[in-house]
């Protein structure tokens, strides 16, 4: 009974996570979006940008379901970085993003799950 009581809690927690990368991946992209208009980056500094969205994005994510965690917290938070790559993977295929490269998934798929799992930890 106790392992079932911690898997809903934890299921809870990721699910309170997702929704707080969720909202700062909005915030994030608001403010990239600001400063592009205002300093005109270039492509390259967009890019660092978008990088630091998804690792800042799926660390608070992590570092939410850390605090509701009872246990595990770095396996929730990891939990929480892979479903955050996940819904990023359904938006990007919803929108008709083309051909993409293996090496920059697998890239975004370790920086979701690494910072999930630092936020976790760090909880």
């Amino acid at each position: 009974m106790e392992n079932t009581q911690t898997g809903k809690s934890g299921l809870i927690a990721v699910l309170k996570g997702l929704v707080g990368s969720c909202v700062a991946t909005a915030l994030l992209l608001v403010l990239l979006a600001l400063l592009l208009f205002k300093m005109e980056l270039d492509e390259g500094k967009v890019a660092v940008g978008i990088i630091l969205v998804y690792i800042l994005s799926s660390f608070l994510g992590g570092w939410i379901t850390g605090r509701k965690a009872r246990s595990r917290k770095f396996l929730w938070g990891m939990v929480t970085g892979g479903t955050y790559f996940g819904i990023l993977v359904l938006i990007s295929l919803a929108g008709g993003d083309g051909a993409v490269s293996a090496a920059r998934v697998l890239t975004t798929l370790c920086m979701c799950l690494g910072g999930g799992m630092l936020g976790g930890m760090l909880s």
